[in-house]
């Protein structure tokens, strides 16, 4: 059996069940954030979809799905710091991106939005909302770290060393290393920067997922051997 992986989706939700349809044999995916439209709008896969959070998400719909309550009844949403049982494997996320000022706050006393938007079609939906919900935080890596037997590790945000486009700027997060070290999971998948790259990450394989519209993953269940497809 094969389990699918998708990177960010932003609201191409059309490209998606087509890609789904194309294989009725995968019976599940897996998904690393960021499926959210700009306007905030998510959608009913054809196939069940497990996803973690990104940073361009209504955390409403996300704080609305943890309670029980998803947009979908195949999206199923995976909160930071807990084992999900998805086919044969025990998945665990860390969501979200990073951000030192609010590193070290609850996770539930980040604010939400204040109602605001700003009008560029080039900001994404939690920054124009001024979301603090996007991020993750030091409590959610702490337990994290505690999880043992973890198959898969979903995050949106990328290890270190990682250099988007070939800039000279590291902006992966140590905290998904030091993850890493602690759970030692047999696959690493992550999102954000829309860019494939497939390394060894703390005797991790660590792979980026391109956007949606550029390529997906279909994954054994078994042994983890990943083939590329492109979209």
């Amino acid at each position: 059996m094969q389990i699918g992986a998708l990177g960010d989706i932003h609201g191409e939700f059309d490209l998606v069940q087509e890609i789904m349809a194309r294989h009725p044999e995968i019976p599940m995916w897996v998904q690393v954030g960021d499926i959210a439209s700009n306007e905030g709008n998510y959608f009913r896969p054809r196939a069940p979809l497990y996803w973690i959070k990104g940073n361009n998400e209504d955390f409403d719909v996300i704080a609305k799905a943890v309670a029980g309550d998803p947009p979908s009844d195949t999206l199923h949403y995976m909160a930071n710091g807990r084992v999900y049982k998805v086919g044969p494997w025990k998945v665990a996320a860390l969501g979200g991106t990073f951000a030192p000022s609010w590193y070290h706050t609850p996770a539930s006393m980040l604010p939400p939005s204040r109602g605001l938007r700003v009008s560029s079609a080039q900001v994404k939906l939690g920054k124009s909302r001024d979301d603090k919900r996007r991020h993750f935080v030091r409590d959610e890596v702490l337990a994290c770290k505690a999880l043992t037997g973890v198959d898969v590790f979903l995050t949106h945000e990328a290890p270190r060393p990682f250099y988007p486009a070939g800039r000279r700027i590291d902006t992966g997060k140590t905290a998904i290393n030091e993850v890493l070290t602690a759970m030692r999971p047999k696959l690493h998948l992550f999102g954000h920067h829309h860019e494939f790259t497939d390394s060894v990450r703390q005797g991790v394989r660590s792979i980026g997922l391109d956007l949606v519209t550029k390529s997906y993953l279909l994954v054994d269940a078994e042994t983890f051997r990943c083939e590329r497809i492109d979209t």
